[in-house]
């Protein structure tokens, strides 16, 4: 009978290398554009439903196989953020060390260094805390079409607040202060829930902390990588598990697909947030949220 339930358990969590690539594109581009990786991640499979669906939904050891996977992929991610910023991140570790050292008289990066450790605390306290009660809304596509829809209205409602209520912008990520690095990680916890984008959301509360675009994505990007990356090394080794690590193939390859995408979507945003705005991406946030909201009530 165990051999039969294992079996059950087994076909039930199959993941197919299509739905691992095209999950690792939704991952790659969703990630960092600020219309929420992981509400895609919910949504799409929702969408389309079949085994795919069912995936979604399972759990087993009181894990979610699929939301192991998209942890995976966030790895990909973060490894790519480090990457491609590679040599600003060398400059901050050692302005880190440097920084040990002294007690007075820090330099640009150093100070930097420590706002970005200042903005990762609240989100991975709160992680901690309240990752139960989160995780029960990543099988619930109804909630996270709703929180779609929100993310869209908050990243509308921060350009045309810029647009009239702040008057002077910080042109450079490393003149925000320690108490405006501090509130804008506590706006980055509200991407614990599946639907609010964690860069949407970090930029937009740099935006409202008098930040240029330009300046606020560039934090964004910094304070996002050791956030993802952390989260994703707990989780990990789960991967490895009897009953899922039969997906591990699947998940890799999923990865290396993230990871391409996340490369690309960086090298875009960094160009477009020199001349553009959110209010694109509040737009779609907001139909596919509400069209969820409504496919899923």
């Amino acid at each position: 009978m165990r051999v039969v339930a294992y079996a059950v358990i087994v076909k039930s969590l199959e993941l197919s290398y299509f739905q691992s690539i095209v999950t690792g594109i939704l991952q790659g581009f969703s990630e960092l554009f600020p219309i929420s990786s992981l509400g895609h991640s919910v949504l799409v499979p929702a969408w389309i439903g079949g085994s795919w669906e069912r995936f979604l939904s399972n759990e087993t050891s009181g894990e979610s196989p699929y939301l192991l996977m998209i942890i995976a992929l966030h790895v990909a991610s973060s490894l790519t953020l480090i990457w491609f910023f590679r040599e600003r991140w060398i400059a901050l570790i050692k302005a880190f060390f440097t920084s040990l050292t002294k007690r007075s008289g820090f330099n640009p990066s150093e100070r930097l260094i420590w706002k970005i450790l200042l903005a990762t605390i609240p989100v991975g306290v709160l992680g901690i805390l309240f990752q139960d009660q989160v995780g029960d809304l990543f099988s619930d596509p109804f909630a996270v079409g709703a929180f779609l829809f929100l993310n869209g209205a908050l990243l509308a409602g921060i350009e045309i607040f810029k647009k009239y209520r702040i008057k002077r912008e910080l042109p450079d990520s490393e003149e925000i202060g320690n108490g405006q690095a501090l509130l804008i990680g506590v706006a980055q916890s509200a991407a614990l829930f599946p639907g609010i984008s964690r860069f949407g959301i970090t930029m937009s509360a740099g935006l409202a902390r008098g930040l240029s675009h330009s300046a606020a994505s560039d934090f964004a990007f910094l304070i996002a990588t050791p956030v993802i990356f952390g989260a994703g090394l707990l989780k990990l080794p789960k991967l490895f598990d009897p009953e899922i690590s039969h997906i591990i193939g699947p998940v890799l390859v999923g990865a290396i697909v993230s990871a391409i995408c996340t490369y690309i979507s960086i090298a875009f945003l960094v160009k477009w947030f020199k001349t553009h705005t959110l209010y694109p991406f509040a737009i779609y946030c907001l139909i596919v949220g509400a069209l969820s909201f409504w496919r899923f009530a």
